[in-house]
């Protein structure tokens, strides 16, 4: 006996069936109880392994490892000391929320992984001791001989010994839309991808039609899925943009905290001061450095974007994924079931000489034939074709809902049924007058299935559909407007040569044939040939469109699939993906190493028959040229390569467990155009975090300037340690949280992605917050200056900064909406902001002249002629940042 494998010896699909059983060590009668179970012992259960998980306590202190989440612990512990419970629940609250937002997105990988289980088939029909019995798959070994059969799940990875039409749907593991038709022979190419393996089956795919039998060669995590699964384990989820951006600013703001801290302790002990007395003002304006509700606007904000992405079918799973979306700019995408509707299509028929097609797309039986663009007069041969498509036909159309359709059956059958119903022609009628009374079934090796039906007028109907060249070799008449007539050399190879035309458009040909008045024994000779037919699982109508938006936004969409080349290439080329690039297949893939694919990777637009590594290589490879890269998938392959990519993108209505666990956004209409629309909202929403970034941090600037100002002049404090924080929490809060809901700005779709490595603070952004932030410091400190020397109280003194300060914030709200247009822009556009704004003047109200929150804030109340002065020097803002402003849009800052 062998060790155990780390995955599954690539070649077992080229081997000979002897040189199998002689590698595994087994016999076509199966192994005996006593070997399987020391095989067991050996190899362990067939079952996917799942991680140990993670401790709850070290996934939650964890989350503490966030400089902005640190400042804001030590915030609360300087509230409780000077004996302001309110502010430090407050903070803490936030800081909650903030931690165990952290530590439900920690466990979305653990989830991942138990999604694999429910893959796993429950039970397997095993041959052990001569004789067939059922048993758990987790029992199975390598060696086992296993009996497949219709509508079960394959247990394990398995060469098929045996095959009676047998038909497997691999989709989840190979992204191919056909189901599989397998054989028992071996294959000559021993590198031959996945999808290619026709003597394969694989554990988690599933059986959809006819039976057979084969080995066990690989179990649990030696299967291709269990290779996956270690991908996924493997692959580390990277920080998103706004995650990367905001822990840069925690940094400089603990910086800067730091540095206050000590300056102001070191110029208070110069003068003499007491140092605990300037150790509690260092810390309180430490404590202004930060904006304490930073995370609780950020995390709004998202949830606010993400619930409207969800009105567009877009549902996030990772809130940071919000903002990713908006820089963008590349998106891998699968492509069936998301550029296509996955739903087998007729497109083109040929009958009587003459090219037909056929329009309409997916199950939905709404469409015409045409010609030249005319809808074509029923004709008999065209008649006697679509009768026949009825006929040799096991395949239903049912209606499942509100203008959904959807088949029961073989694909490749409902697609000629779905352009029968268009044609206006009924089955049910047609099987009521031809009733079937026999058939000869389709098989790998026959390529062909024929009906037999009996005829009103005598006799049997065959109908037969297959391979063109199968049923063109049996044919030796065809059916024109002159009725039936001989087939000669010349028709022959003019219906090849049109067959092979359609091919090259990536449609799958079938030739349909008929007899009359024939018996059984004949049925399959001696046909008359109706027609081909050229189908295909079509583009979207709306994905062309949405592909053509991302171009103008400057993102670049690759199609990245496990179908064939030509397949992917017609597809390509029709959605306007595939333009000037290439097209390259897994195969070339394994000859390039990492340098090779990066120096290769702008100009590919398609990857053609790809394997999981490969996604995972391809979305590496894009993401070291320093792009941010968008992966959409819905099979288990999927899985890693949408864990890999800065936003993973998993379809709802198609797509597994497994790839949506391990996304960050998953699409409720499985529709690339819902993809377009979230990079849009994403763009508005990073356009909003700006703008209340901006507004807060330029506050917080005019708070320390304000504080610092007046130590370095040697005046009394401005504020107090209570009112700082009441405009940090209060005042700052509702209008940021209101700048997030901002209305999108017009023609974010036609800019180019954000670089994310220039963060939110570019220069226009950087110079308002400073102009702002430094003008607020000059007015406040003159304010408070002035009443000072007008002989008022330092109790009135503070109340009138902190009456100026509130309005000032106001102010900046309005301005901040937009880095470079002018405030007298759609000024008042923004409902939400402008109720903040009345209701936090409400509350300044109550704040200054209630007397039980006179004395809890230390307020006195204003006069009139003191709300004049705090208004009027609030508005000395404005021409301020107006003239910033004309600075930016003058020269082309940002």
């Amino acid at each position: 006996m062998k060790s155990r494998p780390s995955a599954p010896p690539p070649d077992w699909h080229s081997l000979s069936l002897d040189a199998v059983f002689a590698r595994l060590e087994a016999r076509p009668q199966g192994l005996g109880a006593a070997e399987a179970g020391c095989r067991l012992a050996q190899y362990g259960p067939n079952r996917i392994e799942r991680d140990r998980g993670v401790s709850l306590p070290r996934v939650f202190l964890a989350q503490f490892k966030s400089i902005l989440v640190f400042i804001l612990l030590l915030a609360i512990g300087f509230s409780v000391y000077v004996g302001h419970g309110v502010e430090a629940g407050v903070i803490g609250a936030i800081v909650l929320l903030a931690v165990l937002l952290g530590c439900v997105q920690e466990y979305r990988a653990e989830r991942a992984m138990a999604a694999l289980q429910k893959l796993a088939a429950p039970t397997a029909s095993v041959l052990r001791d001569g004789k067939f019995i059922e048993m758990p798959a987790e029992r199975l070994v390598p060696g086992d001989v296993l009996r497949l059969q219709t509508g079960k799940r394959v247990p394990a990875d398995l060469r098929l010994i045996e095959t009676v039409n047998l038909r497997i749907n691999e989709a989840p593991l190979t992204g191919e839309s056909e189901p599989a038709t397998k054989q028992a022979e071996a294959l000559p190419d021993p590198q031959s991808a996945l999808a290619d393996r026709g003597n394969m089956a694989y554990a988690g795919t599933a059986v959809v039609h006819g039976r057979g039998q084969g080995v066990v060669v690989a179990t649990g995590m030696g299967t291709e899925f269990g290779r996956i699964v270690g991908l996924l384990r493997a692959t580390v989820q990277r920080d998103t943009p706004l995650q990367r951006s905001l822990d840069k600013v925690g940094r400089v703001l603990a910086g800067v905290a730091l540095l206050i801290v000590v300056a102001i302790v070191v110029a208070g002990m110069l003068r003499g001061e007491a140092l605990h007395d300037m150790l509690l003002f260092g810390i309180a304006l430490a404590v202004a450095v930060v904006p304490e509700a930073l995370p609780a606007v950020v995390t709004i904000s998202l949830a606010i974007g993400a619930h409207r992405m969800a009105a567009r079918n877009a549902l996030i799973r990772r809130l940071p994924a919000v903002e990713t979306l908006g820089c963008t700019s590349v998106i891998g995408s699968d492509k069936t079931g998301t550029l296509t509707k996955d739903e087998m299509t007729v497109r083109k028929l040929w009958v009587a000489g003459k090219a037909l097609s056929v329009t309409g797309v997916g199950y939905e039986p709404v469409g015409r034939i045409v010609s030249g663009g005319y809808e074509v007069k029923m004709t008999p041969p065209l008649s006697a074709l679509l009768g026949a498509m009825a006929l040799v036909n096991d395949a239903e159309l049912l209606r499942v809902g509100r203008g959904r359709w959807e088949i029961k059956g073989d694909p490749t059958e409902g697609a000629l049924l779905v352009a029968v119903a268009k044609a206006g022609v009924n089955k049910a009628q047609l099987e009521a007058r031809f009733p079937r009374v026999a058939e000869i079934p389709f098989t790998s090796e026959s390529k062909r299935m024929t009906t037999l039906h009996t005829d009103p007028e005598g006799g049997l109907l065959a109908c037969a559909k297959g391979a063109v060249e199968v049923i063109l070799a049996s044919c030796t008449h065809w059916l024109t407007p002159r009725g039936e007539i001989p087939l000669d050399g010349g028709t022959r190879a003019r219906i090849q040569s049109e067959a092979e035309r359609m091919a090259v458009q990536a449609l799958r040909v079938l030739a349909i044939a008929a007899k009359s008045n024939t018996e059984a024994e004949t049925a399959e000779t001696g046909l008359c040939f109706l027609g081909l037919v050229g189908m295909i699982d079509p583009p979207r109508p709306e994905s062309k469109a949405a592909i053509a938006t991302c171009a103008q936004a400057g993102i670049k969409v690759v199609m990245i699939t496990g179908d064939h080349p030509m397949t992917a290439r017609a597809v390509a080329r029709e959605l306007g993906i595939l333009k000037d690039g290439r097209v390259v297949t897994g195969a070339e893939l394994d000859t390039m190493d990492a340098a090779k694919l990066a120096l290769a990777a702008p100009v590919i637009e398609v990857y053609a028959r790809v394997s999981p590594e490969h996604k995972l290589r391809v979305v590496a490879a894009l993401q070291g040229l320093g792009r941010v890269v968008a992966m959409t998938g819905d099979g288990v392959n999927d899985a890693p390569a949408l864990k890999q990519a800065d936003i993973g993108i998993a379809m709802g209505v198609t797509g597994t467990d497994v790839s949506r666990e391990a996304a960050a956004m998953t699409l409720t209409d499985d529709n690339f155009a819902s993809i377009v629309a979230a990079v849009e909202e994403g763009r508005g929403i990073f356009s909003n975090i700006k703008k209340y970034l901006m507004y807060l941090l330029s506050s917080n600037i005019g708070e320390i300037g304000l504080m610092a100002g007046a130590t370095l002049a040697g005046l009394p404090l401005p504020l107090s340690a209570v009112q700082i924080l009441y405009v940090n929490l209060a005042t700052d809060g509702l209008p940021a949280v209101a700048l997030a809901v901002d209305p999108l700005d017009k023609g974010l779709m036609s800019q180019p992605p954000r670089d994310p490595k220039r963060g939110i603070f570019s220069l226009p952004v950087l110079l308002l917050m400073l102009v702002g932030g430094l003008w607020s410091t000059l007015v406040n400190l003159g304010v408070f200056v002035w009443a000072l020397r007008e002989g008022r109280s330092q109790a009135e003194a503070m109340s009138l900064v902190f009456a100026t300060l509130v309005v000032t914030e106001f102010v900046k709200a309005y301005q901040f909406r937009s880095d470079h247009r002018s405030v007298f822009h759609r000024t008042f556009a923004n409902r939400w902001l402008n109720l903040a704004v009345l209701w936090e003047l409400a509350l300044l109200g109550l704040v200054l002249y209630l007397p039980f929150l006179q004395d809890l804030f230390g307020t006195l109340p204003l006069t009139a002629a003191d709300g004049l002065r705090v208004v009027g020097a609030a508005l000395t803002l404005v021409p301020v940042l107006e003239l910033a402003k004309w600075g930016v849009r003058r020269w082309g800052w940002g």
